[in-house]
């Protein structure tokens, strides 16, 4: 990371264990052979013994979290509906293509079905491979098929291993990540200790197993770990080609498996504009980067059957207007600072300029309104104007869509990770202020990037992009909860890091007037593996009590409607209703459906309203009328959501559709002036009381104490 000396004996491209003495020592052994196969022994030891670790460690994660699902929901033992039902969520609508192609009797005739859906949404056929990030599915489906296995291991249980298995890549990219910053596997082994004592804030994969992110997140821990290398100076040319590869590839695996791929990709490639504006990063490597993200998502683009989401995200407007802008101003890298400055901010306008008027452009064309409701809502969220729009508040009123809970941070310090990260962090940025000032104030310095004179502060690319990445991802985290998983686990890689960087140290100790290379290597290795011992001392009692504490899962409503609905309706039966049910109801029973979770589409955000006032102050008449014109046969209402509890009043779902619907909201509590009293009663209410005209429209055909069913009525 931070240098005081340059030291030309160590080679940029090497993961050093030990941290070199003084200058006189290293000429001394460069002298002597037998000093340099020592050292030569010496490193292929720590990378066999290091290397060893990372896998194990990512084979026990892998292990230890696939131990949590089995003993929370006695996975093994359950029916099979009931295994399914544990698919909460989209989780199920995912997992239902996995098990249609499987029980396709071809492969053809199986994709077939996935680009010709009827069953998604009810009267449309829709292209599901164009539509969704599902081909980790069909790929998971083929293996299946292929391999010999299915005597050995059931579908559900090839799908949810493969899934922990990615994690226990995930862990050792994080690992590896670590350890090419710091120099040694010390780091590495600290960072997935963090990862795993801190499990409930870094990872939910125990439980939302076929999630996109979980699927994607490893793909993006490899790139991670790649671009760490890459940055890394001196090269060469065949491990340059090699890791260039392995970014291409864990880029376009991680923009295949998750839709919301294009705005995670647009945070790293702010990462490289701060970078490169600032002349922290080699200009050549910065293009590099932004070419294979474009590349990356026009191979996805294509695979999903020219995806016009895709072609219209931000990031390839922003990539694009950012090579533009380059050659227009040729001569930015030149001046004094105040000259440099003054051209920084002037680029930096050009090139947000470029972006919103090329995105524009784009979307007009392809007239692209997917996206819509993620910009209503981040205008919003970040008070840029008041909004009554449904898929706006449906996502505001979300905790997974809120600001990141302040609890967060007191688990994160009782295993002192958040102090370590606060500690790292606070260093590395007042380094790379002063080197971002000494880069715009000495324009005329013909030095490299990440090289500097000997006594000055230095600041390695590779520790740059993580740094940048880690506030980026940090901002987006305390932002929004749902993204605290990729800010989390980033920060066992940066916090394990510093505490094992000599350069750290190094920094530190002379600052204090204390610095000795003997207490830099003491204080490298100490800190870490006295951390270590506390994580062990204080979290291992608990982790055993966990893996021995044995649940069940336990739904006797849900399993009772899904065994119903496979037992008494037709097979075309259309069913209406929430959008988190029915994805189990497509998973459980292969029924039609009218919505989904899958929200990415206009035309379904604005069915998925029509739906939903079955919630509203609405007449029979008109629900009867809203859900027959999408082909519904039945409708199931949830007593959970109609008389739900679980949010403040104007967040529950009937106050966002009662808002919509310009009506006054239940309860106690002011209303908006411009809101006026319903002339129905809520239809969820006074379709049980059996009056007239509900009945002549809505027959109810099943009930427990969670779900009602209604069938509906032919007549016009």
């Amino acid at each position: 990371m931070m240098s005081i000396r340059q030291r030309r004996e160590i080679r940029a491209t090497e993961v050093s264990e030990d941290f070199p003495a003084q200058e006189e020592n290293v000429k001394l052994e460069n002298k002597l052979p037998s000093g340099c196969t020592s050292r030569r022994l010496w490193k292929i030891l720590s990378l066999t013994i290091g290397g060893t670790i990372a896998l194990c460690i990512g084979l026990l994660t892998s292990v230890y979290l696939a131990t949590l699902h089995e003993n929370d929901l006695w996975f093994s033992n359950i029916k099979e509906v009931e295994r399914e039902i544990s698919f909460r969520t989209e989780c199920g609508l995912y997992y239902s293509y996995y098990k249609q192609m499987l029980q396709a009797p071809t492969l053809v005739q199986g994709f077939h079905g996935l680009i010709y859906d009827n069953k998604t949404e009810s009267m449309k056929t829709i292209n599901l491979l164009q539509r969704m990030n599902i081909y980790q599915e069909v790929f998971l489906s083929i293996l299946y098929r292929v391999l010999p296995i299915q005597k050995y291991l059931e579908p559900v249980y090839f799908y949810i291993y493969t899934l922990f298995g990615l994690q226990a890549i995930y862990v050792t990219a994080l690992y590896i990540t670590s350890w090419l910053l710091s120099g040694t596997w010390l780091s590495g082994l600290l960072a997935a200790f963090w990862y795993v004592t801190n499990r409930i804030d870094t990872t939910r994969v125990e439980f939302t197993i076929p999630l996109r992110e979980n699927w994607a997140l490893p793909f993006f821990a490899i790139q991670i770990a790649a671009i760490t290398y890459f940055l890394r100076p001196n090269l060469q040319p065949l491990s340059e080609r090699l890791t260039l590869l392995a970014i291409f590839i864990s880029t376009f695996l991680f923009s295949l498996t998750w839709q919301f791929n294009q705005f995670m990709m647009l945070m790293q490639a702010l990462v490289l504009f701060t970078l490169d504006s600032l002349d922290m990063l080699p200009a050549v490597k910065a293009t590099w980067l932004y070419g294979i993200q474009i590349t990356s998502l026009l191979l996805v683009c294509i695979l999903q059957f020219f995806n016009s989401m895709i072609l219209g995200s931000l990031l390839i407007s922003f990539n694009l207007s950012v090579f533009v802008a380059r050659k227009l101003q040729k001569n930015l890298k030149t001046g004094s600072f105040l000259n440099r400055l003054g051209k920084l901010l002037l680029h930096l306008f050009m090139v947000l300029c470029l972006t919103l008027f090329l995105n524009n452009i784009i979307k007009k064309i392809l007239n692209l309104k997917s996206d819509e409701h993620i910009f209503k809502f981040l205008k919003a969220k970040f008070g840029l104007g008041a909004t009554r729009d449904f898929d706006a508040n449906l996502y505001l009123c979300e905790e997974a869509f809120g600001l990141l809970p302040f609890n967060t941070f007191g688990r994160l310090s009782d295993t002192l990770l958040f102090y370590a990260y606060v500690f790292v962090l606070s260093i590395t940025v007042t380094v790379a202020f002063v080197v971002a000032f000494h880069n715009l104030s000495d324009s005329t310095s013909q030095q490299s990037v990440g090289k500097m004179e000997k006594g000055t502060v230095n600041l390695k690319p590779e520790t740059a992009y993580n740094l940048i990445h880690t506030i980026l991802f940090g901002f987006l985290a305390l932002s929004t909860m749902r993204m605290k998983y990729l800010w989390t686990s980033h920060m066992c890689v940066f916090a394990s890091f510093g505490l094992c960087s000599p350069e750290i140290w190094e920094l530190l100790l002379k600052s204090v007037h204390l610095y000795n290379p003997k207490r830099i290597c003491i204080m490298r290795y100490s800190v870490p593996i006295l951390i270590l011992l506390y994580l062990c001392y204080k979290f291992w009692p608990g982790m055993m009590d966990e893996l021995s504490e044995l649940r069940e899962f336990y739904d006797p409503d849900t399993v009772e409607l899904m065994n119903w609905i496979n037992s008494n309706t037709p097979r075309k039966a259309v069913f209406a209703g929430s959008m988190q049910l029915l994805a189990g109801v497509k998973l459980c029973t292969g029924r039609t459906l009218t919505n989904h979770p899958h929200y990415e589409d206009s035309s379904l955000r604005e069915r998925t309203r029509a739906v939903y006032q079955i919630y509203a102050k609405r007449a029979p008449e008109e629900v009867h009328a809203l859900l027959r014109s999408f082909g519904t046969d039945y409708v199931i209402l949830e007593d959970s959501i109609c008389y739900e509890r679980r949010h403040h009043r104007g967040c529950r779902l009937r106050d966002l559709l009662d808002i919509a619907n310009g009506h006054m909201m239940d309860g106690p509590g002011e209303n908006d002036p411009d809101l006026k009293p319903a002339d129905h009663p809520r239809f969820c209410e006074e379709i049980k009381r059996n009056l007239p005209p509900y009945v002549a429209h809505f027959t109810r055909v099943f009930q427990n104490k969670t779900f009602h069913v209604y069938k509906l009525s032919r007549n016009k």
